[in-house]
């Protein structure tokens, strides 16, 4: 059976403001999904609460069929395999880059797999074994932003759920990332989740996408699709 990451009519509130309204999506097994719109929509509310950082005032979140609401964040990484990277995902920054990944030794999951994960890190991202002992916060924006998401990788994740990883990070730097997050999700078949504030390039990674405004999905389908539809180009492309 495939696993597929089923959201159902979704209710998410801040001190009773609604933030998340009804919101239903699902990802299947492999998969490569884009979560795109404005600033406020609930792009990141929706992914901390599929993480359990949010409990929702309403709706499901099934994983393989079980919900997984009931659970705690740290029991979604374990159980699951489900982890967030948040935008500008803080590191330990008086420990190095090496120890900043040893951390995750405390979940059995890291633990397991730890020197095996720790190898395709290296091998995606040659830079963090080069600065394997430097001291974290000595290192540039785009490399913290690669050791994010290497200490999300070191989970050994079923489904890696990024929040805006090319959030103040050079150009060239986010060409990178975004061809080892494709790498990430082809070779080794994990299925990503990915909020992008860059609509076009974050549809044309992604298989299919999905429109968050104002805390409804207002508008899903084939990543082509999207990009070429009327509503996308005026309000997203600027066409």
């Amino acid at each position: 059976m495939r696993n597929t990451l089923k959201v159902d009519n979704l209710v998410v509130t801040y001190n009773e403001l609604v933030v998340l309204h009804n919101v239903s999506l699902h990802v299947n097994d492999g998969e490569f999904v884009s979560i795109i719109g404005p600033n406020g929509a609930g792009k990141t509310t929706l992914l901390k609460t599929i993480a359990g950082l949010l409990k929702q005032k309403s709706g499901t979140i099934l994983y393989n069929g079980e919900d997984i609401t009931r659970y705690s964040a740290h029991q979604i990484v374990e159980k699951f395999g489900i982890v967030y990277v948040p935008e500008g995902a803080p590191s330990f920054p008086y420990l190095s880059v090496r120890e900043n990944l040893e951390v995750a030794r405390n979940i059995r999951r890291a633990r397991e797999k730890f020197s095996e994960m720790l190898e395709v890190i290296y091998n995606l991202f040659p830079v963090l074994k080069e600065r394997s002992k430097q001291l974290a916060g000595t290192l540039s924006g785009g490399e913290r932003q690669m050791l994010a998401i290497a200490r999300g990788l070191i989970l050994s994740p079923r489904v890696l759920m990024l929040d805006e990883p090319s959030f103040g990070i050079a150009p060239a730097v986010v060409r990178y990332l975004f061809d080892v997050i494709k790498k990430i999700n082809r070779e080794l078949n994990t299925t990503v989740i990915l909020v992008e504030q860059d609509v076009k390039k974050g549809l044309e990674l992604a298989s299919r996408g999905y429109v968050l405004e104002n805390g409804c999905i207002a508008l899903h389908g084939l990543s082509n699709d999207l990009l070429t539809s009327e509503y996308i180009k005026k309000a997203y492309l600027g066409i």
